[in-house]
């Protein structure tokens, strides 16, 4: 909400406490428990093994959000709870972005005596930003999890997209970086006479198989573990889907290429820039965005333009870009856009 008062800006300097009570509520599973039954503070103190009198003003916080609704009975989530959190994504989804959010959460301390650091603030702090991808490679639960959690996040824009996107003449498909292969199994779905491979690290991949044995699709999807910036491609696909992915560098499109079939598409969904020097308008880019400047100053994201001019240089043909329709499913994120180009 923009800041009207002088109250309103003194409640967002402080709004990183709320922030970490709604994590800590998100990562303990609170919701959850008080939608089972009303619960008041001492109960909710014994059943958590947290300080009373710091449970009370927890629970007081988070009402104050309006996240939480205080009767007679005890302690409940609000509608807007219900509806934002309980209905939306499963407990392990929720704790597992509070716990990103947490491990994020060192960048921005101390940040007055920091921010001109021409380098990491990290480093200059003397602590590790996190490292996601090595923490991918070497624990394969976190892999599972983090697998799991975007397939659900996903799961509405597979569908939007699946509906949007013309399968004609294409046979067999790469998803590359697909992690679960949500947008491969949307396809599968509704185009039965298609067949495709997703491309990821080893342990995404068996997280991601596990996912297609469920959806009873393990004879058409496979999965092929490898770091697709820096090992070979499968070869012989008629498209290759990036959604999401972010590697829209000259020498992966010129990889891509040389993996597709003669004629064959390369698909691109994710948000761009609006102009050059911006992330994408959207919340929570802008967040995430100078989140990532305090590890690398020189992060940026690409316009459309830029995208298509390096896809033009890599020998690529443009060949349509769009803006794919919203869905209700679609809880927080919209405005994806579609850019198609062809060998």
């Amino acid at each position: 909400m923009e800041p009207v008062t002088t109250n309103d800006v003194l409640g967002l300097m402080d709004s990183y406490i709320t922030s970490a009570a709604l994590n800590a509520a998100l990562e303990l599973k609170l919701f959850w428990l008080l939608a089972e039954q009303p619960l008041d503070a001492p109960a909710i103190a014994q059943l958590l093994g947290i300080p009373a009198n710091r449970t009370q003003y927890w629970l007081q916080l988070l009402s104050t959000t309006g996240l939480l609704e205080r009767g007679s009975r005890g302690y409940t989530p609000s509608h807007s709870a219900r509806t934002a959190i309980l209905d939306t994504y499963s407990q392990d989804t929720w704790a597992l972005l509070a716990r990103d959010a947490r491990d994020r959460f060192p960048a921005i301390l101390d940040l007055a005596l920091h921010i001109r650091e021409p380098g990491s603030t990290w480093a200059a702090r003397g602590v590790r930003s996190p490292d996601y991808f090595t923490q991918m490679v070497e624990d394969p639960e976190r892999a599972r999890r983090f697998t799991r959690m975007l397939y659900e996040i996903h799961l509405p824009l597979a569908e939007v997209l699946a509906e949007c996107l013309s399968m004609r003449g294409v046979r067999r498909l790469m998803d590359l970086g697909g992690g679960s292969g949500v947008m491969s199994i949307a396809l599968l779905q509704r185009h039965l006479d298609l067949t495709a491979v997703v491309v990821d690290i080893a342990n995404v991949c068996a997280a991601g198989r596990e996912i297609a044995e469920e959806q009873s699709l393990e004879a058409r999807l496979t999965y092929h573990a490898a770091d697709f910036e820096r090992d070979d491609l499968p070869s012989g696909v008629d498209m290759i889907l990036e959604c999401d992915v972010g590697n829209y560098g000259e020498p992966m499109f010129q990889k891509i290429r040389a993996a597709l079939n003669p004629g064959g598409r390369l698909v691109i969904v994710d948000h761009f820039a609006p102009e050059p020097g911006l992330a994408p308008a959207l919340a929570p880019y802008p967040h995430w965005a100078f989140l990532s400047s305090l590890e690398r100053p020189d992060r940026s994201y690409p316009t459309t333009e830029e995208v298509q001019t390096r896809l033009t240089h890599a020998g690529f043909r443009v060949l349509s870009e769009k803006i794919l329709p919203d869905s209700a499913r679609m809880r927080w994120t919209s405005g994806w856009v579609l850019v198609e180009a062809g060998t």
